[in-house]
């Protein structure tokens, strides 16, 4: 099932997520849920915090040379190391419609997650997975691409990001009267 994806504005996205305590049918759920959502919008990377969904789970879906797919879900991330050598690429967000920009972030990173099926992995990740890696994960702490770029850089997307802010507003109030009924 698609999902909607939440907008910048909505006070979700500043929240922290909470750590899956079992992984069940629901939570199994939510990641295919996640997987079809992120491939209708055209995403690399998605938070279930982008879903309204307060768990601490991202996943990755990166087309490869090949033309198949490397994806991967992970429950409970938390990077254990990451290098001090950084570089700065591109970033965008599905939360973020249509707004990209530089950010620097690690080039090398290990995370800790849980896999499916409840088994602790250890990922080595570097340049572009760690990028998608350490982008999602700053979701499920409440941080944004945004918070990491420098004033002059916000500034340059101050308006967009006011016209997203009051789509988002739009489609939050729409939800809650259409709920009402």
């Amino acid at each position: 099932m698609i999902r909607e994806i939440v907008w910048y504005g909505d006070e979700v996205l500043k929240q922290k997520s909470h750590t899956v305590e079992k992984i069940d049918a629901d939570i199994k759920e939510l990641i295919n849920d996640m997987f079809e959502t992120m491939y209708q919008n055209n995403g690399v990377g998605l938070a279930a915090v982008q879903v309204n969904v307060l768990k601490k789970v991202i996943i990755v879906g990166i087309p490869q040379e090949d033309e198949s797919m490397f994806e991967m879900a992970l429950i409970n991330p938390e990077i254990i190391y990451h290098s001090d050598e950084e570089c700065e690429g591109e970033e965008g967000c599905l939360s973020i419609p249509d707004i990209v920009d530089d950010v620097f972030r690690s080039t090398s990173i290990k995370v800790k997650y849980l896999d499916i099926d409840n088994n602790e992995q250890i990922l080595e990740a570097n340049d572009f997975l760690a990028r998608v890696i350490q982008h999602e994960i700053d979701h499920t702490n409440g941080i944004l691409f945004l918070d990491r770029l420098e004033s002059h850089q916000k500034r340059m997307h101050k308006k967009d990001l006011k016209f997203i802010k009051s789509e988002s507003l739009k489609r939050q109030n729409t939800k809650s009267v259409n709920e009402k009924y």
